[in-house]
């Protein structure tokens, strides 16, 4: 074990948590070996919320949606009014649950292409919001070529002739080198305004070493908007906010990032929902626009870095609007805004958890600028993702193998 890692279990313990919470010792905050991917840990905007003493009458409860899933990491699906859902499993294949039914093969396999291990792997889909008609999607995913660990940004087409079924051939968008195996992001979106969003982690190793988060020249520790329906292989949005700036990467959206693991827009206000993994102490979720600067490697969380300090400039950044402490969980699991209907006393909750507790939480605005974070529900998942279908509702990825959708409890 690590020293970080047996550091965090201790704090795990020290914790207390109740039983049904599974304490994962591989996680830390180097994350290495099969333990996963979120690098974990854990000025203007608002003060970040804190968890209410007296969690609201609202519990939810999960209900079995799929099994039998090999490492898995994300869940989308396609605005093709199919209904199914498409699960990624980090070694590099996509599976399809097809009315209540994984389907034996897969949508797509590029396991040969994949690194795969610890933090990285498949990581990210995005459909195009065109995909009904054009078949187009979007993958993050790390190789390895010449000896060098890389993230890729690729697009592939769904078959002509097989919608449950994908094409091999591959448009490469963006290669980045990593400096390390781990803090690689991996999460891709398309926002309300067509363009794709990509988010990269600060490189790895621990404390951001090389400084990429606070480095407009690298796209690392960053958010990026590119535009996929113009220019091949992309174009750069002309009022993305570092367009004409010297020394600055064009495709930056906002930056100040340690491992964007997981983010999704709201699908009614269309603002930008962060879970920003720590560093030794805390997990962040941060409300991004344009342009913004959040904070890592001067701060973790609304905290000055590296501690004890607390002297530290920030001048111009954003704080989150929500943090916990690595007494409650130890790797945030960033997730999305309710707009279902099954669950109308969750409309507008910002539901979100950890990867190491299982904890799930809700965080409410009222009044505006003013967050409440409330556990919703305690479980023993490893919550390597969360999921929303096109009515709204939620899933919740185990890493495990399982895929469950949300309800409200009895």
């Amino acid at each position: 074990m690590l020293p970080r890692e047996a550091r965090l279990l201790q704090l795990l313990r020290r914790a207390r948590l109740p039983g049904r919470y599974r304490v994962r010792v591989a996680l830390g905050c180097g994350l290495v070996g099969a333990a996963m991917l979120l690098g974990c840990g854990g000025s203007s905007g608002t003060a970040p919320s804190q968890q209410t003493p007296n969690p609201q009458p609202l519990q939810l409860a999960l209900e079995t949606a799929g099994t039998g899933l090999a490492s898995p990491v994300d869940v989308q699906q396609p605005p093709d009014g199919t209904g199914r859902l498409f699960i990624v499993e980090q070694a590099g294949m996509i599976r399809i649950v097809q009315g209540g039914v994984l389907l034996s093969t897969p949508f797509l396999d590029i396991r040969s292409l994949v690194t795969s291990g610890g933090e990285t792997g498949l990581l990210g889909l995005a459909f195009h919001p065109g995909y009904a008609q054009n078949r187009r999607f979007f993958l993050n995913y790390t190789r390895t070529l010449a000896g060098q660990l890389q993230s890729v940004i690729a697009e592939f087409q769904a078959s002509a002739t097989d919608p449950n079924a994908a094409d091999l051939a591959e448009t490469i968008l963006l290669v980045i080198d990593q400096p390390f195996s781990n803090h690689n992001g991996g999460q891709l979106a398309f926002g309300p305004d067509g363009y794709l969003y990509i988010g990269f982690g600060d490189g790895g190793s621990g404390g951001d070493p090389l400084g990429n988060g606070q480095n407009l020249g690298t796209l690392l520790g960053k958010i990026l908007r590119i535009d996929v329906n113009s220019t091949q292989p992309y174009a750069v949005p002309p009022d993305n906010p570092f367009v004409g700036q010297v020394g600055a990467a064009p495709e930056i959206w906002a930056y100040g990032f340690r491992n964007p693991w997981r983010f999704s827009f709201d699908g009614t206000s269309g603002r930008l929902f962060v879970g920003d993994v720590g560093q030794a102490s805390y997990e962040e979720v941060d409300l991004v626009t344009k342009g913004g600067n959040y904070g890592w490697n001067v701060m973790e969380g609304a905290h000055c870095y590296p501690p004890p300090a607390t002297d530290c400039n920030m001048t111009g950044l954003t704080l989150p609007i929500a943090e916990y402490s690595h007494s409650e969980g130890i790797a945030i699991t960033g997730g999305y805004v309710y707009r279902g209907s099954a669950i109308p006393a969750l409309g507008g909750t910002y539901v979100f958890g950890d990867y190491g507790s299982g904890r799930i939480w809700g965080l409410t605005e009222n009044p505006p600028g003013t967050w409440t974070r409330t556990q919703l529900l305690g479980t023993n998942l490893t919550i390597s993702s969360f999921g929303q279908d096109a009515r709204g509702e939620l899933y919740v990825v185990d890493y495990t193998g399982a895929l469950y959708r949300t309800r409200q409890a009895m």
